[in-house]
């Protein structure tokens, strides 16, 4: 085996990876210093998982070209259990637990303690409560993964790399489904590891965060290396990383819109409540709301505030709340048995996580884009194929979908192009008040420049948004009322020219 005389951990050279039709990573050049913590940012389709499926073996020697040299070494990994016994452990987004399993048997799930020819279990848990300590997580292991938050799930999974003696851990937007407290506790954390002398490489959109914790940043484009910022030169900020990351100047994140007295009120909800018989309690309370023609009326809150239940109470009821209020579309009430009729008095909702409820990533833009509304396109039950074409084509370039056509699969797009579909979708059904639940979660900050801007033509279109976020910058830079919730139940509300941060939260604390 060749070794290599290296002051790095890693070392990734001339790293070029093929798709059909589509170049996804072209001579990437990538190192990480021992015991740092490196940031690899970049747009949606840039190539930053892609290159760390290539270095965990999810994509095998011999399906890119290049080389990768871990301690010195040239590593020819033929899948992911290589990389595991390398030392290196990949955590993604998509956490992989199983729901119905103990912390302690998700943890040594695949490399289980045996004695002779059956698991030690005593030796399981002792062992599983040492690495629940090393994470900061004090729980029970024999506590199953179903009944702990996403953030405890992400410890346990860092819980689980370390029980397979990692010394590169990889983290794939680890931090996009938590909430402000667990974020800052995993990010924490990750500090204390680098004290113990772990490598940590992190894919993130959140700028801040990356700021906040990186030794070194990497910016990919394209599928190119673009640069590598040192934050002890002081070169690791925002303006620089978002410059390098989009090939331009993004001078204010927020695009401007000309502020318009709102028309008359298009919908309104009284003494809103709603019962789950699933969760056996009140997930709504006595909502009072209302938004009007051409305004873009913010839900903020924390998570489990019940934004996302009152969105699906007005669409049609798909969890099948008992209901009880009033729902007023243009002054005239309404009592929607299924989403199709809200959707026929003019409501779209573009869900929060557009892969499992939004879209099929196994079709194409084409197909996705014209499901919400093929009756317009139908005659006698047979679809006018050309008319489909038209409307598609239509709505890529009216969204700047990026992708060859059309006829290319939701699954090869990058996250913001698959959120633009799913905005796409929706506006075919000719919406006139439109919900976005979380519409930038997960996609970059060039992407997220596009999506609001999108907003802003909807807007002067004449339509109505109301936007569920969890980024206070984004509801304070994007709306114009602002309702707060926790509990279930809205705490306050406030005109954007006297909404603050620090007011947002008193009230989504009460």
């Amino acid at each position: 085996m060749t070794t290599y005389d290296t002051g790095y951990i890693l070392e990734m050279n001339n790293i070029t990876k093929d798709f059909p039709g589509v170049k996804a990573l072209s001579n990437v050049n990538f190192k990480v210093k021992r015991g740092e913590i490196h940031c690899l940012v970049g747009e949606n389709g840039a190539g930053k998982s892609t290159l760390m499926k290539v270095l965990s073996g999810i994509y095998p020697y011999g399906q890119y070209e290049g080389d990768i040299i871990l301690n010195k070494n040239i590593q020819k990994y033929s899948g992911i259990s290589d990389s595991e016994k390398a030392g290196i452990a990949i955590i993604y987004q998509e956490l992989a637990l199983i729901p119905e399993m103990t912390v302690y048997e998700n943890i040594f799930l695949g490399h289980e303690i045996k004695s002779r020819y059956t698991i030690n279990w005593n030796e399981t848990i002792a062992r599983s409560k040492e690495l629940l300590k090393k994470v900061n997580l004090n729980i029970n292991p024999a506590v199953k993964i179903k009944d702990l938050g996403v953030g405890r799930q992400q410890l346990v999974e860092i819980a689980k790399a370390f029980s397979k003696n990692v010394k590169l851990l990889i983290l794939d937007e680890p931090t996009a489904a938590l909430n402000e407290d667990d974020s800052e506790n995993l990010l924490n954390l990750l500090k204390e590891l680098k004290e113990e002398g772990i490598t940590s490489i992190m894919i993130s959109h959140k700028l801040k965060e990356v700021i906040s914790i990186a030794d070194t940043v990497t910016v990919l484009r394209d599928g190119r290396t673009i640069c590598s910022l040192d934050a002890s030169k002081s070169e690791v900020n925002e303006n620089t990383i978002i410059r390098n990351m989009v090939g331009r100047e993004i001078n204010d994140i927020y695009p401007k819109r000309a502020r318009k007295e709102p028309g008359e009120v298009i919908l309104e909800v009284k003494n809103w409540s709603a019962y789950s018989n699933d969760l056996g309690r009140s997930v709504l309370k006595n909502i009072n709301f209302n938004v009007r023609k051409g305004e873009v009326v913010a839900l903020a809150g924390l998570m489990g505030a019940g934004r996302t239940e009152f969105a699906n109470s007005i669409f049609g009821n798909p969890r099948e709340y008992k209901l009880s209020g009033e729902l007023l579309i243009n002054g005239e009430p309404k009592n929607f048995k299924h989403t199709s009729d809200a959707i026929k008095s003019g409501i779209a909702y573009v869900t929060e996580d557009r892969k499992k409820e939004g879209l099929i990533l196994i079709q194409d833009i084409k197909n996705n884009i014209t499901l919400g509304n093929l009756k317009s396109l139908s005659s006698n039950g047979i679809i006018n194929e050309n008319e489909e074409i038209n409307v598609a084509n239509k709505y890529k370039d009216d969204l700047t979908i990026k992708a060859p056509s059309i006829e290319q699969l939701l699954s090869n797009l990058s996250g913001g192009n698959q959120q633009k579909v799913s905005v796409g979708k929706w506006l075919f059904t000719e919406p006139k008040i439109l919900i976005l639940d979380e519409p930038t979660r997960g996609i970059d900050v060039g992407a997220k420049y596009e999506i609001y801007t999108i907003m802003n033509r909807l807007i002067d279109e004449g339509l109505s948004i109301i936007m569920i976020s969890s980024e206070l910058p984004e509801v304070l830079g994007m709306s114009d009322r602002i309702y707060v919730m926790a509990h279930g139940e809205i705490t306050g509300e406030l005109d954007i020219k006297d909404a603050t941060q620090d007011e947002i939260m008193k009230m989504a604390t009460n």
